[in-house]
């Protein structure tokens, strides 16, 4: 996954063992440092189970351990009245 500004991902300990507890994260920017092959580093903010910023943080990840994430509260459907 090359993830975006604006993306959420669920961010696990697949990505890097520091995340052993998963957390959903915002993508401000996607660094072009150099680093090793399939890493980046991520700028982004911490979001908690109703989808809300909580922590601005700066990441060093395994691009291929990235998940896509749901910034809805767990559970919750978003509606679309009206809409078929």
């Amino acid at each position: 996954m090359q993830p975006r500004a604006g993306d959420v991902l669920r961010v696990t300990k697949a990505a890097s063992v520091q995340f052993l507890e998963p957390m959903l994260f915002r993508v401000i920017r996607v660094h072009d440092w150099p680093t090793y092959d399939g890493w980046a580093w991520l700028d982004g903010y911490q979001l908690n189970a109703a989808g809300d910023a909580v922590e601005r943080r700066s990441i060093f990840v395994q691009l291929k351990g990235l998940e896509p994430g749901n910034a809805t509260p767990a559970g919750g459907l978003r509606s679309r009245a009206g809409v078929s």
